[in-house]
C-alpha cells in the first residue's frame, strides 16, 4: 500500500514527465510529516537568489535560502542537524530536525558555533492535504526513495540532485538524465 511506503525523512522525487507543473518540476522534496491528516516537505534542490542576511539583516551569515514549496512562501522554515543546540526542534528522521527556537538559533549562527552544513532555510513549504499526496502516488507524480544521506543532505550541493537521483533509479530514467528542464527546447 503506498501509505505504508510514504515516511516522514524519505525523499520524494519528481517524476520527469511531470513537465508542465512548475512548482515541483525536477524537485526532491524531503518528506519532513506524513499522517492521515497530511503531508509537509521541502522541497531541497531549488535555491533562490537569496541568503539568510537579505531575509534576516540580524544574521550574519550568507546561508542560501531555498524553495521550499509553494505553500506560506512569506514565511521562513528552516531544518537542521544539531538538536542539542536548538531547543523545541522536531525531530523528522535519521538525524535531521525541523524548526525549533528561532532567537536561539540567530544567535548560535551570530556566534558561529551553527555552519551551513547543519542549517537550510526555505521560504514557504511543500504541502498535501489528507490522502492528497496518496492519489499523487497513484498517478506517478513521485518516486519514493529512502534518503541515504541521513542528516548530511543538508549540506548536500542541491544543483544537480535531481538529475544524480534519476541517474541512482537507472533504467527507463536514464534518458532523462540529460534531457533538457523544457524539452520543447530540444
Amino acid at each position: 500500500m503506498i501509505s505504508d511506503k510514504l515516511k516522514k525523512g524519505h525523499l520524494l522525487i519528481a517524476e520527469p514527465a511531470n513537465l508542465g507543473d512548475t512548482s515541483f518540476n525536477r524537485s526532491v522534496v524531503l518528506l519532513a510529516d506524513h499522517s492521515e491528516s497530511g503531508s509537509v516537505g521541502f522541497i531541497i534542490n531549488k535555491p533562490l537568489k537569496y541568503n539568510i542576511h537579505d531575509l534576516v539583516p540580524e544574521i550574519q551569515a550568507n546561508f542560501k535560502i531555498y524553495n521550499g514549496g509553494p505553500v506560506e512562501q512569506d514565511n521562513l522554515y528552516f531544518i537542521h542537524n544539531v538538536p542539542e543546540l536548538i531547543p523545541n526542534s522536531i525531530e523528522i528522521s535519521n538525524g535531521i530536525y525541523w524548526g525549533g527556537d528561532f532567537d536561539s538559533t540567530r544567535d548560535l549562527i551570530n556566534q558561529g558555533k551553527i555552519h551551513k552544513n547543519n542549517i537550510r532555510f526555505f521560504l514557504g513549504y511543500s504541502g498535501w492535504e489528507a490522502k492528497q499526496l496518496e492519489k499523487e502516488m497513484i498517478t506517478n507524480a513521485w518516486i519514493i526513495s529512502p534518503n541515504s544521506y541521513k542528516n548530511t543532505i543538508i549540506g548536500k550541493s542541491s544543483t544537480h540532485f535531481w538529475k544524480e537521483k534519476i541517474l541512482e533509479l537507472g533504467g527507463e530514467y536514464l534518458i532523462w538524465s540529460n534531457a533538457p528542464e523544457d524539452p520543447s527546447l530540444n
